[in-house]
């Protein structure tokens, strides 16, 4: 069965708040967003998505929190099935905090009871399943600020990540006896476990994954885990942010949602294995704004999943982007 994803409407996208690589120059000064290109794009993806069967609820846009269109960071729903499903929701970035207070009524009124997560973490962005285990990535959690160093310009800015190691025991109590297996992450310009990491196919258990975002040891535990079913992507297609993407199954087939631009190789590869990518253009946000396919992705599952209250689905038609937009 297709997916229900939320995304969040690009109305507002700019860049406020400067927190990862991509949203600042080299001197450190935030860039500016083509608002009618992000428009343009988000709304080709949000009907390449339409066209492969998947359901589609809307965030509206507000001005003073910019990175609602980014909400794979919402959180979780566990499991991802069954009416003991919960949404957990993600203790984000402080920068990014009051997304929460927006995100509680929205998946609340689409029919999922919720709860917070206590320790600092950003929503599947930094914890999915693939095959019969759930990854969870993690990495130093910093101050942001710019400091001294040699070189021009004379400072750097330290972004630091996004979810704490301290999480994990959280995380485990919530996943019971599905096994974690936890990463962490090394680069800052892949400042997500889903910059870094896509699982894909029938079972979830292949795994594109960029290494140099990884830590040696983590790097060392991915290949033991996945051996043969991983892909290790090459520097051009990590650096288009290849593992932000998302799989969803329509009509018998499945699809890989993946940045244009990817290597014919990796294609190939992904082809290789039953699944056909679709290419999307999503570069606006990836250079702007440090987020591509996925991140502009809440999954909640299949459509047969979600809950069946008559008010919920009421509120998710309500919401669905073919109700807002039409044809976009």
């Amino acid at each position: 069965m297709p997916k229900a994803i939320v995304m969040g409407d690009p109305r507002h996208f700019s860049v406020r708040g400067g927190a990862n690589p991509h949203t600042r120059n080299v001197l450190g000064i935030r860039k500016r967003v083509d608002a009618d290109r992000a428009r343009r794009q988000w709304h080709g993806l949000a009907r390449a998505l339409s066209a492969h069967g998947v359901a589609i609820c809307v965030i509206d846009p507000d001005p003073a929190l910019t990175g609602l269109v980014y909400p794979a960071n919402a959180g979780f729903r566990f499991p991802s099935d069954g009416p003991q499903s919960i949404f957990y929701l993600a203790n984000l970035l402080p920068t990014r905090a009051a997304e929460r207070e927006v995100y509680r009524p929205f998946i609340g009124a689409m029919g999922f009871a919720t709860r917070d997560i206590v320790h600092r973490f950003e929503g599947e962005a930094d914890f999915f399943p693939a095959g019969r285990r759930m990854i969870f990535t993690y990495g130093a959690i910093e101050r942001q600020r710019f400091a001294p160093r040699l070189g021009i310009p004379p400072w750097r800015r330290i972004y630091g990540f996004r979810s704490e190691r301290a999480a994990l025991d959280e995380l485990q109590e919530i996943a019971g006896a599905r096994p974690i297996l936890a990463l962490e992450l090394t680069l800052e310009a892949h400042y997500h476990g889903d910059t870094v990491l896509a699982p894909f196919g029938p079972e979830r258990e292949f795994m594109l994954a960029y290494m140099p975002g990884l830590a040696p040891e983590s790097r060392d535990r991915l290949r033991a885990e996945f051996g043969r079913d991983l892909i290790e992507l090459s520097e051009r297609d990590g650096a288009i942010y290849a593992a932000n993407s998302l799989q969803t199954d329509y009509r018998g087939g499945l699809y890989l949602f993946l940045p244009e631009g990817v290597s014919n190789d990796l294609i190939r590869r992904v082809r290789e294995r039953g699944v056909e990518p679709v290419l999307i253009d999503a570069s606006e946000f990836l250079a702007k704004g440090g987020g591509s396919i996925k991140c502009m992705i809440l999954d909640l599952g299949q459509i047969s999943d979600l809950p069946a209250d008559p008010a919920a689905a009421e509120f998710r038609e309500r919401r669905s982007y073919a109700k807002l937009y039409g044809s976009g």
